[in-house]
């Protein structure tokens, strides 16, 4: 079996703790991913999708309940220290991006993800043919504005350039939070595609969360789906194979 890279074990979490409007989000959750594991997460609003994320991600930490990557508790790690090893492409193609720098700016940022950063870029030109090389795989022309502030790019170009900065360097694991919502079909459908592509190329382990039915059966090797705060259905192989999105839909029924 592949190496186990992530665990949740026992992971609830809770907002307004202590008032009237306390709320529990996730309830005893258990999951755990392999080297290579590419899951689609499902679940209706409020399932606790973004939440199972942010408490990966270190940005929420969780009431109980433990985090472990490669074995080790990383359950105290704040966000910030965490960015070493976990990576993450948001919904809105703003978040991934500094607006005020340029394509290649932003990528020599994320070549020193988890580094101790200094105000002075370094070595840019040393990186700009490893950039045009990368770039050059990329759906959108990107290549031809290495020079251009990612501000000035479209929605798609910033997102594929916030998903090349998430993956330029291999992430222990990768988290996709709807990454291609706020795309026109066309280009999500191309973003979709590339991170098929590099995701099976680099064997990375990532968790892709989707409202799109046919995307979680036809993109991953393993499809999740969350209800009120826990595991309801996680399929692999044959099981997956045989899953519709009519016997989806029967898990978001209340």
């Amino acid at each position: 079996m592949n190496q186990e890279i992530l665990k949740l074990k026992n992971i609830n979490t809770v907002v307004n703790a202590g008032s009237s409007d306390e709320k529990k989000i996730l309830k005893n959750l258990n999951l755990t991913l392999h080297q290579g594991d590419f899951v689609t997460l499902l679940g209706t609003n409020g399932a606790g999708k973004s939440t199972l994320l942010n408490v990966i991600n270190g940005s929420l930490m969780p009431a109980s309940g433990e985090v472990f990557l490669k074995g080790k508790n990383i359950t105290r790690l704040n966000d910030v220290k965490r960015t070493k090893y976990i990576a993450q492409v948001f919904q809105d193609p703003k978040m991934g991006t500094a607006p005020r720098m340029t394509v290649a700016e932003n990528l020599l940022l994320a070549t020193k993800r988890g580094q101790r950063r200094t105000l002075k870029l370094r070595k840019l030109d040393q990186q700009l043919d490893f950039f045009k090389e990368k770039t050059a795989q990329l759906p959108n022309g990107l290549q031809e504005r290495l020079n251009t502030f990612a501000g000035n790019l479209s929605g798609g170009q910033r997102q594929t350039l916030s998903f090349l900065m998430a993956t330029i360097t291999r992430p222990d694991v990768l988290l996709l939070d709807e990454h291609t919502a706020a795309l026109d079909p066309n280009t999500s459908r191309g973003l979709l595609e590339l991170t098929d592509k590099v995701v099976k190329t680099d064997n990375l382990t990532c968790i892709m969360i989707t409202h799109q039915l046919k995307d979680a059966l036809l993109y991953g090797n393993r499809t999740i789906i969350l209800k009120d705060g826990q595991v309801v259905l996680d399929v692999t192989g044959q099981e997956r194979n045989n899953l519709t999105e009519e016997k989806i839909l029967k898990y978001f029924a209340n």
